[in-house]
């Protein structure tokens, strides 16, 4: 007990207040001493004579014996009274300081009960402290601001290792099939073997897409970006080039239209690769002879950069969902992609202060455009509309 919080500030409290009572008690006392006169007794004596006889001496005392003697017998009283005084007083400050002290850290107790309780599985337990609004409310509130985040956290994470779990078991489960069938079967034609082969070659490649991705969305989720100042036109520059062949490989016309000295401040690689993963979808989407364009720029103080392609487009009632981990549309069933890369996007750009969005119509392609906070800060609201010409 005597290490505890209670414990020092009672001490604190009751050592503070008998200094002080010692201090006012003593002072009085002084001032009292200086002012008095306290010389030690004096004895007289004087011819007594009664009757007219004189019948030896007899002591005789002076109005100033008197006063001295009252005097030395008042602030002997007040000394006396004084030390009476200070003790009962350490006494009752140790009790009073005890009840005080325990009703300030009673919202401390409540904090650290409620913390006790919360455990990794369960965080939906806040403290929700009452009462007027000082540095325990304040900090009450903190933690339970940081639970929130924390239980957002483990949710997100909950969520991927259920999603990647499902997505990861299709590819096991078909490689699994396949190896037992060939090996099942020593009589198989080299047809089927090469067959079962190709198989888990897509298998596998589909895992490996799948956990590049995944660990792409972790690390985009620990926001530990490199963050540097860039031209946001540079950037969808570098990404545009890597995709020229890929989309001339497949008969699409890639066009640019990048504005000059877009600055702002982010990480140039996470920057990349959220454009990256829109060209990516672009190409793998559009018709041949389809066009992908990009283009970047300034728009109500803001950054900008936009993707449109020819692609089947997207259904109004499927836009909400498109940036959402695993949702995958039915072209990209059809492919078996991850349905992770619109999701590193949003990361990536939610990361940077910025905001993604989507304008799309079924049959007529669709234009993602990635909002982006200037160097300079001059942004307010965020644009709702497409700046896509």
């Amino acid at each position: 007990m005597i290490h505890t919080i209670r414990f020092r500030l009672t001490v604190l409290y009751s050592g503070l207040l008998f200094v002080l009572a010692a201090l006012v008690l003593g002072g009085i006392y002084w001032g009292l001493s200086k002012t008095t006169d306290q010389r030690p007794y004096t004895t007289e004596y004087a011819k007594a004579y009664r009757g007219g006889e004189y019948v030896g001496k007899e002591e005789v005392v002076f109005v100033e014996e008197v006063e001295n003697a009252i005097n030395v017998r008042t602030l002997a009283t007040l000394r006396d009274y004084s030390l009476v005084t200070l003790g009962a007083l350490f006494l009752a400050s140790l009790g009073i300081g005890w009840v005080l002290s325990g009703r300030v850290l009673r919202p401390v107790r409540a904090i650290t009960r409620t913390t006790e309780e919360i455990q990794a599985t369960d965080l939906t337990r806040r403290i929700r402290l009452n009462g007027p609004r000082d540095e325990l409310r304040d900090l009450a509130d903190t933690v339970d601001t940081m639970l929130d985040r924390l239980e957002s956290a483990f949710s997100a994470q909950r969520r991927l290792i259920d999603d990647a779990s499902h997505e990861l078991r299709s590819p096991l489960t078909i490689i699994r099939a396949n190896v037992d069938a060939v090996l099942a079967t020593p009589d198989a034609s080299d047809e089927e073997r090469t067959r079962a082969v190709a198989v888990v070659d897509r298998a596998t490649t589909r895992m490996t897409r799948l956990v590049e991705d995944l660990l792409a969305s972790a690390r985009r989720q620990g926001a530990a970006f490199a963050d540097a100042d860039l031209d946001l036109g540079r950037v969808v520059q570098e990404a545009s080039e890597e995709y020229a062949a890929l989309a001339a490989a497949r008969g699409l016309t890639l066009t640019r239209r990048l504005e000059q000295d877009l600055a702002m401040s982010g990480d140039h690689d996470a920057l990349r690769r959220a454009v990256a993963n829109l060209l990516s979808n672009a190409v793998r989407l559009s018709p041949p002879d389809g066009r992908v364009r990009v283009a970047a720029g300034r728009e109500d103080g803001w950054l900008w950069t936009a993707v449109a392609d020819d692609g089947p487009g997207l259904a109004e009632e499927d836009q909400p969902r498109v940036f959402d981990r695993f949702w995958r549309g039915e072209s990209s069933r059809r492919d078996r992609h991850t349905g992770l890369g619109l999701a590193i996007v949003r990361q990536i750009v939610e990361s940077h202060g910025g905001r993604v969005a989507v304008f799309s119509r079924l049959g007529a392609g669709a234009t993602f455009v990635l909002w982006l906070p200037p160097l300079d800060g001059t942004g307010t609201a965020v644009p709702a509309g497409n700046p896509f010409p």
